[in-house]
């Protein structure tokens, strides 16, 4: 009898020990539910922004000027990396050595390629992935005499995914122009994910900045973007949907527009089999160019991938069996002239992204 009761007092004792940590696990994910609804990102549908420094040049008709986009991976993907989500191990990257490696790198690259304008996505401020480094504010250091805007598309106080967690992270676009810009503005793009994936996940848009024509009633406008990467597919083609009622809007007023970024699609105009997924591997989608109304040029450079896998590091691996993409590029109305547009091979040193550059002109308006 004695050795019964003992059995139940420790029974009742396991009992009493699982319930009191099943307690502690319900109410701190109670509790992280609550803190992320309280500090989850909700952006208006238009936001204006700051345009940082001013720029001192004018734009004009029928002068050349140059475009570059470049995803630089929140300073963190360079060749050395691998990421959990493309299949990859690594969820912390790189150390803050490596991070400003890295926007040192980025920075030569643009220096030696002298574009007017700069489309930067993932572009961290303050994010525990880059060891907080402010990379819009090396930006502005770094492109002296460029006016500038922000648009966070990934603000998340913390991002308890996967262990070790990722963190804090706000990341979003940046635009940098040697043109003057009158205004710029974060338009919020359909958000694919439903509470509660929604609280700790990005809220992507476009970053519309306007530059003023001399001598015309009519403006450039620099749409900068990133489009959806890791949905079902119904994210992507509600976003793209969306930029093209945009753009459209914009040619109907008779504006130049240049849209330009890392639109993970190829367009469907393109040799799909330029860099062919291997299995296993993420499949880019492909956006279907006939939806967009009027007359546009689309732009990739299938010479050069844009973009590689992070299923593994890219230092040592085989560079001739390594999955690849071409998922970066530009959607140009056509009143402007494209002379050239071209990936850049970076090598992938110090993103997972080539910058893809774009020459180009403002046609005269009695053409």
């Amino acid at each position: 009898m004695a050795e019964e009761t003992k059995k139940t007092g420790a029974l009742r004792r396991i009992v009493r020990a699982v319930g009191i940590v099943l307690l502690a696990v319900v109410m701190l994910a109670a509790g992280l539910i609550g803190f992320l609804s309280v500090t989850e990102f909700r952006p208006a549908d238009v936001e204006t922004l700051a345009v940082g420094a001013a720029a001192s040049r004018t734009l004009c008709v029928d002068e050349p000027f140059a475009v570059l986009t470049w995803n630089i991976g929140y300073g963190a993907l360079g060749d050395n990396a691998d990421f959990f989500m493309d299949g990859g191990s690594m969820v912390r990257t790189a150390d803050k050595a490596r991070v400003t490696e890295n926007l040192e790198n980025i920075g030569a690259q643009i220096d030696a390629l002298r574009p007017d304008v700069v489309f930067l996505q993932e572009t961290d401020v303050r994010s525990t992935r880059s060891c907080r480094v402010n990379e819009y504010a090396w930006m502005q250091s770094h492109l002296q005499g460029y006016a500038s805007s922000f648009a966070a598309n990934f603000k998340v106080a913390f991002l308890p995914y996967p262990v070790p967690p990722i963190g804090r992270v706000e990341s979003g676009l940046a635009t940098f122009s040697a043109f003057d810009v009158s205004s710029a503005e974060r338009v919020q793009l359909p958000i694919p994910f439903s509470w509660p994936i929604r609280m700790a996940n990005l809220k992507r848009c476009l970053l519309c900045s306007r530059v003023p024509i001399a001598g015309s009633e009519h403006e450039l406008v620099l749409v900068n973007l990133h489009l959806e990467a890791y949905d079902d597919g119904e994210g992507k083609a509600a976003q793209t949907a969306m930029l093209a009622q945009l753009l459209a809007a914009e040619a109907e007023k008779g504006n130049y527009v240049i849209a330009g970024g890392d639109f993970n699609q190829y367009f469907s105009d393109m040799d799909a089999d330029a860099f062919p997924t291997l299995p296993g591997n993420w499949e880019a989608g492909a956006i279907d160019v006939t939806q967009f109304e009027g007359s546009w040029q689309f732009l990739m450079d299938d010479s050069v991938p844009t973009c590689r896998s992070l299923y593994k590091p890219y230092a040592d691996a085989d560079r001739n069996s390594f999955q690849y993409y071409m998922i970066d590029g530009f959607i140009v109305s056509n009143n402007v002239a494209v002379s050239l547009y071209a990936t850049q091979d970076c090598g992938f040193t110090a993103s997972d992204h080539n910058p893809v550059l774009m020459r180009c002109t403002l046609a005269g308006e009695e053409s």
